[in-house]
């Protein structure tokens, strides 16, 4: 909490909590929380969990030129991972799960952060093909844009943007990967040139276990069912949202869901509070609206939503955390050993 970065993020929630509430009707927002039929959450969780599942199969498939790991090994160091992301600031549960797979597998951390690097690249690119599939609708809409003095930044905006950044960085991997001897030594070249002499040999071990974390994208095929099985993981999210609609009796199309899904995810790429406070409900409120959903009804489900995501796995993930006996402090000091050079 010393640490600025966790107070620009809280000061990042604050402006969209307050972006929210101060245009909100709060008696249809009570209102839509009182008259909601919750039971409905609970299929949501279920197809929730069963994009978890898949997310452990596509991690296990991603470290299989590392080491194979069963899907149900990784299940658990998945939930982990997102109850670490949904209690610490900076996506810190990756460095959780990085952690307790090297303890239980005795993966290198560095090896196994290329593998988590290339599922959040994947992750933006479906994120934003979610967004790209419903553009054109969406250009039609209003109050999805942000008035920054005077520069208006629109949705559009932030997809050719995002795109630039998600798609460059895929590009850089695949290269990465298909070409692995000369990025070594472009690597190297970089290492030397860059790097005190005394840190040299620990930065170029780190780097090379980091270059073979990619080795799955090697294969066009590999590459393409790993975009596949992303394609299904957001989708069996975006089911989740469907379940939870139905608790608060307004309709839209499941495309505008995927649309939402896209939009929040996106969004909650900016620096906020632990569990994304703010940066996945002001977005999120903001699409619904632009397709007519009332400012109260489109808050209630939206923030009930919110909860549905956050609670069910940072639940599992705690009690797999527990069950590991792995404190947060040694998860940090053991990731920052693995910055000093692995064994």
């Amino acid at each position: 909490m010393k640490r600025w970065q966790f107070w620009l993020g809280v000061a990042i929630s604050v402006f969209f909590l307050w972006f929210v509430a101060r245009k909100l009707n709060w008696a249809e927002f009570a209102a839509a929380l009182q008259t909601a039929n919750y039971w409905w959450i609970i299929p949501g969780v279920a197809v929730y969990f069963l994009g978890v599942w898949v997310r452990a199969w596509r991690w296990h498939y991603l470290l299989r030129p590392i080491k194979a790991v069963p899907t149900q090994v990784m299940f658990p160091i998945v939930a982990i991972g997102y109850m670490g992301n949904n209690i610490y600031p900076a996506r810190a549960g990756e460095i959780l799960r990085a952690v307790v797979l090297k303890r239980r597998q005795g993966i290198p951390i560095s090896a196994s952060f290329a593998t988590i690097i290339v599922e959040r690249v994947f992750d933006g690119v479906v994120m934003l093909a979610f967004v790209f599939v419903n553009l054109a609708e969406l250009s039609r809409l209003t109050g999805v844009s942000v008035a920054v003095g005077n520069w208006q930044l629109s949705i559009q905006d932030l997809a050719v943007w995002g795109s630039a950044a998600f798609f460059g960085a895929l590009g850089i991997f695949l290269l990465a990967a298909m070409f692995p001897r000369p990025t070594e030594r472009i690597v190297c070249w970089f290492n030397d040139c860059l790097t005190p002499a005394r840190l040299r040999p620990k930065v170029q071990a780190i780097a090379i276990r980091f270059l073979e974390g990619l080795e799955s994208l090697r294969s066009p095929l590999e590459a393409l069912m790993i975009f596949f099985t992303s394609v299904v993981i957001w989708l069996l999210e975006t089911g989740k949202y469907w379940f939870v609609m139905h608790a608060f009796g307004f309709e839209v199309s499941f495309f505008t869901l995927m649309l939402m899904n896209g939009v929040v995810n996106l969004a909650t790429t900016l620096p906020a509070a632990p569990g994304y406070v703010g940066t996945f409900d002001a977005p999120g409120i903001a699409v619904l609206e632009g397709y007519g959903v009332s400012s109260g009804i489109a808050a209630g489900y939206t923030i009930v939503l919110h909860i549905a995501l956050w609670v069910p796995i940072t639940a599992l993930g705690a009690y797999y955390l527990a069950r590991e006996g792995i404190q947060w402090q040694s998860a940090i000091q053991e990731a920052s050993a693995s910055k000093s050079g692995e064994s």
